[in-house]
């Protein structure tokens, strides 16, 4: 089974150093990659770029291929053209939006419910507030609900560096209307983030609807692994959308969770033993990966 993930790039992980407890660091990270003979992974901080850490990880490591990335919370002053800029010359390779800082995200995570189990960042939410740390929530559209004009100014860097946009914890009115911008203004490279999540849940048509921007549908092993959906929920939308649209992520790296390599070969050997052939989970594990990180 370890074949289906010979050549993988993860485009999802957690590791640190980070301001959150992390299972692995990257020098570990960086050995399970290459034991496991996958291609690379993706550096993910709600906090932080990590095009720094990447490239010295590809100078002390030419087995593995590790991809820098910004995520635009309020630690990078949030919808911020500058620091996308200033990202991609560091050579970052992916832009995520908001995610522990997205209005919509927020509203769902703190709704009142004192039984609601909450997300692994939402700690450093709460540790801010007792310290008395403002930190803004933030959201894509204006009051007109049209796109702010500082996303159309990240839009236009990302296309400017061919660049990955990930949609990340944005609402469905904030995700359609950014993956349409950004197919008009020539962005090539779109995921839209953990589709089957529940807070970002798009159907099976919304999906196909997006997948018409030419943006690539993914699913993390966490959200399924975690009990947040059904892995039948999961296995309907990869079939319905079709390996050429999918891309198979981890978004692992928490302390109490398996190694990212060891939930890729998970979901791999789960969709192979529901029907999906070797070279279907190879399209969603080595070559989607590989179209969007070249």
């Amino acid at each position: 089974m370890k074949d289906l993930i010979k050549g993988a790039y993860d485009l999802h992980v957690h590791s640190a150093p980070d301001v959150l407890p992390r299972k692995m660091d990257d020098i570990e990270m960086v050995q399970r990659i290459i034991d496991a003979g996958m291609a690379g992974y993706a550096i993910k901080s709600h906090y932080f770029c990590t095009a720094e850490r990447a490239a010295l990880i590809n100078k002390m490591y030419p087995n593995c291929h590790a991809l820098g990335a910004i995520t635009l919370n309020s630690s990078v002053g949030g919808v911020n053209p500058t620091a996308v800029e200033m990202a991609a010359r560091a050579g970052a390779k992916i832009v995520w939006f908001p995610t522990c800082d997205s209005e919509y995200e927020l509203s769902h995570v703190f709704n009142g419910d004192p039984n609601k189990k909450l997300p692994y960042w939402a700690q450093i939410i709460i540790q801010l507030k007792e310290d008395g740390i403002h930190t803004p929530t933030i959201k894509l559209l204006n009051e007109n609900g049209k796109l702010k004009d500082e996303v159309y100014d990240v839009i236009d860097v990302i296309a400017k560096n061919n660049i990955i946009l990930a949609t990340s914890h944005s609402s469905h009115e904030e995700t359609f209307a950014l993956v349409k911008a950004a197919h008009e203004r020539k962005v090539e490279k779109i995921i839209i983030t953990h589709v089957d999540f529940p807070t970002t849940f798009y159907t099976i048509d919304e999906q196909k609807e997006l997948a018409k921007y030419g943006a690539y549908m993914e699913h993390c092993y966490t959200t399924y692994a975690t009990g947040k959906i059904d892995f039948s929920v999961t296995l309907e939308q990869i079939k319905a959308l079709g390996a050429d649209k999918v891309i198979l992520s981890t978004d692992l790296g928490q302390k109490t969770a398996v190694y990212p390599d060891e939930g890729l070969l998970d979901f791999a050997t789960r969709l192979y033993e529901n029907g999906f052939s070797e070279g279907e989970i190879r399209k969603m594990t080595v070559d989607n990966p590989s179209v969007l990180v070249g």
